[in-house]
């Protein structure tokens, strides 16, 4: 019954428009008409209302976070533009009689004028410098079709250059405070890394999974692997998993040459935990202790020995 309720749908609307109806003859290009700012009338400094702006009384943004831009997609959405005209203004500031300058939009300014329009609907407001980079800045984040590098690098930029906290920069974008640290930590990878991961030959759970590991040429070895290997974020992880165990030490291993210090350690701790213990050393003298105990008991007692004060 739904299927057929579904033809007689389409059936009608093929009645409607015709079969080789051109949707785009029914769309016009959105106008702001009786809303325009002309060299000769006075300018608003601020304004609720969205208003038509000549392009050329028009600056680009100096804090634009971004870059480059795509000129494929320039031009696509400039076709956009030229049938529906700009559905979104852009945002603009007042920084001198007869010149307004971008806080957000430079990528639909740029194709409005690709487009060949020589006016742009644009809301006014006020914003200093550090005002108005927060504001390109969140808006850039904000974007879906930002790569996770330049995610990450409009954060750091918002925590720098704007001083605000983790916590009043993921309030700003929306976003909660371990996404935000989680694409921070991006910025911790070799710059090769990097790369592959902006590019899309490794994901971000292959990035989480490469930042478990310490040293910057293991996480750029992983890396290789992922791509030559095309290796899932589960399968990498048990990878590492087998290069962690490989590289366990013995706790006593004759090959590694202590200071005298931490056999004191272990012999005093050993009292208490007997085999139970082991402590891994690197070279640079970085390092862990880890004890393992069988009872609840056992730890009451290492704690008594802590606190008995010495003979």
């Amino acid at each position: 019954m739904a299927n057929k309720t579904q033809r007689g749908l389409g059936k009608g609307l093929s009645a409607l428009l015709g079969d080789s109806a051109d949707l785009n003859q029914f769309r016009k290009p959105v106008g702001y008409v009786n809303k325009e700012i002309v060299s000769n009338e006075s300018e608003p400094a601020v304004s609720a209302d969205v208003l038509r702006i000549p392009i050329g009384m028009i600056e680009p943004n100096p804090f634009q976070p971004r870059a480059t831009f795509d000129p494929d997609a320039l031009e696509e959405l400039a076709d956009s533009i030229r049938t529906l005209g700009l559905i979104q203004p852009i945002t603009v500031r007042k920084i001198g009689s007869g010149r307004y300058q971008i806080i957000s939009g430079e990528r639909r300014f740029r194709a409005s004028k690709l487009a060949g329009m020589d006016m742009i609907p644009a809301f006014i407001r006020e914003a200093d410098d550090q005002g108005m980079l927060e504001m390109a800045l969140v808006e850039n984040v904000q974007r879906e079709d930002l790569d996770p590098i330049e995610t990450a690098l409009g954060y750091q930029r918002l925590i720098d250059e704007c001083r605000l906290t983790q916590e009043q920069m993921a309030q700003r974008v929306g976003k909660k405070r371990a996404s935000v640290t989680n694409f921070l930590r991006l910025l911790r990878l070799p710059a090769k890394v990097q790369h592959d991961l902006k590019v899309g030959l490794i994901s971000v759970g292959h990035a989480k999974v490469i930042l478990g590991v310490d040293e910057p040429k293991d996480q750029e070895m992983l890396c290789d692997l992922v791509i030559k290997e095309d290796l899932s974020v589960r399968q990498l992880e048990e990878k590492v998993r087998k290069m962690e165990r490989a590289a366990q030490p013995s706790p006593y291993s004759d090959t590694v040459d202590l200071p005298e210090t931490y056999y004191k350690v272990l012999e005093y701790m050993g009292r208490f935990f007997g085999d139970n213990i082991s402590l891994k050393r690197s070279a640079a003298g970085k390092g862990s202790i880890t004890l393992r105990f069988e009872s609840d008991e056992e730890m009451e007692r290492f704690l008594q020995a802590l606190e008995s004060p010495r003979a």
